[in-house]
């Protein structure tokens, strides 16, 4: 990769760091425009990791553009926002829902948790198939973790499920010491970032449990 392309590669990375901080910070919040910030973020790093040949990351980034648009649907979807006949107005009818995005925070269900890790076996071990053979991915092992654990991860956010918070703490350690070996710096920094709000976001949404 030439000097030219590495500086404009930097330059749109620094760009999806910046957006990516936002986006945890919302996410810790439970702020709903987490979600159209998500989706920028994830168009930036489609690119990034296409070009730094992290294969089964820039599918992950695929992914997230579609569970963006699901998470932003079902959080909207929950505030109430469509009137019920009962003359109730959106805020009496959404009430503290309404301020917290919509989908109360919830504790991960034994049967959801059984399923999930079922899907996450699943899709660990086909990805590290895929990217072993079919790939020139340099890490396809510790790649394949980090995905996998990423789609489990966003789908419980998007159902606000609190637990989702632990796998984001393993992701993000994996990924400082991953994305190092690789030089992409600006990025080391954001999951360094994402690492320590990770323990933030812990600790906000378990006062939600209590409320």
């Amino acid at each position: 990769m030439g000097s030219f392309d590495w500086t404009e590669l930097n330059r749109i990375e620094v760009f999806g760091v910046i957006t990516g901080i936002i986006y945890v910070f919302l996410e810790i919040r439970q702020n709903i425009w987490l979600w159209p910030v998500g989706i920028a973020t994830s168009a930036v790093y489609v690119y990034v990791f296409f070009s730094s040949k992290f294969y089964a990351d820039m599918s992950l980034q695929v992914y997230y553009l579609v569970v963006s648009f699901a998470g932003w649907y079902w959080w909207v979807k929950g505030t109430g926002y469509k009137a019920h006949g009962s003359g109730e107005s959106k805020e009496d009818e959404a009430g503290e829902a309404d301020r917290d995005g919509g989908l109360r925070v919830t504790r991960l269900k034994l049967r959801t948790g059984i399923i999930l890790s079922a899907v996450f076996v699943v899709l660990y071990l086909l990805m590290w198939l895929l990217l072993s053979g079919l790939t020139d991915s340099p890490v396809p092992g510790w790649d394949s973790l980090i995905t996998s654990l990423s789609v489990i991860a966003t789908w419980m956010l998007a159902r606000k499920i609190f637990e989702h918070w632990y796998l984001w703490v393993v992701v993000n350690l994996v990924s400082v010491i991953i994305f190092s070996t690789r030089e992409l710096y600006p990025t080391v920094i954001l999951y360094l970032v994402y690492l320590t709000m990770s323990f933030a976001g812990l600790r906000t949404w378990r006062k939600s449990l209590s409320s």
